[in-house]
């Protein structure tokens, strides 16, 4: 499929409603998950047999939750912050894995959208350069939809370094707050047990 042809696609279109609008990063996630399952042989996880490891907090995730299934919630999406388009998927059946990592060089930086990004987060975008930015965003998004996956991302076979599956455990106290906390996520300070949001 070409780029128009996918954007139309009801997976994409699943994607887009996800995330809330069409951007770049978005059509990153999607070639990343898409590829890693076509690895993987696999379809949409159903619950916890798939994991993704994500190595950003991009737009791209957003793709990668909707297309392979792994969600926070399901404890299947872990979360790396090694600010990296970088993306590991391993079948729990198979114990086999794909670890996507984009290439140096893919896609440049475009300077005049960091420019009107840093005009959003300031406020002072412009109407037309709020339309300016989303056909920038269009234009690279096309750009990575043309792609081939193997061109956009180094792409590794991995069989080791899959997380435990999901724990359900009891609540304890934290004995500063005294909000209940997972006990494996408690830390012993001063003979107490605390929770991590007491420790900043």
């Amino acid at each position: 499929m070409n780029a128009q042809q996918i954007m139309e696609s009801d997976n994409f279109k699943r994607c887009e409603a996800f995330h809330g609008h069409v951007c770049g990063g978005l059509a990153i996630g999607y070639v990343a998950a898409t590829a890693g399952l076509a690895w993987l042989r696999e379809k949409r996880a159903l619950d916890e047999e798939l994991v993704a490891i994500v190595e950003t907090d991009a737009c791209c995730v957003d793709a990668v939750q909707v297309l392979t299934g792994c969600t926070f919630g399901k404890g299947n999406l872990i979360y790396r912050d090694y600010g990296k388009m970088g993306f590991t998927f391993f079948n729990r059946r198979t114990g086999q894995g794909v670890r996507l990592a984009m290439k140096p060089d893919t896609f440049r930086v475009n300077e005049r959208q960091i420019d009107l990004f840093r005009k959003t987060r300031e406020g002072s975008i412009t109407d037309v350069e709020k339309a300016e930015l989303k056909a920038l965003g269009m234009q690279r998004t096309v750009e990575v939809l043309g792609t081939r996956a193997e061109d956009l991302f180094s792409m590794t076979p991995v069989t080791a370094g899959m997380p435990d599956k999901a724990r359900i455990e009891p609540s304890t106290p934290c004995s500063r707050c005294g909000e209940p906390t997972m006990a494996s996520k408690l830390e012993m300070v001063e003979g107490a047990m605390v929770c991590r949001g007491c420790l900043v």
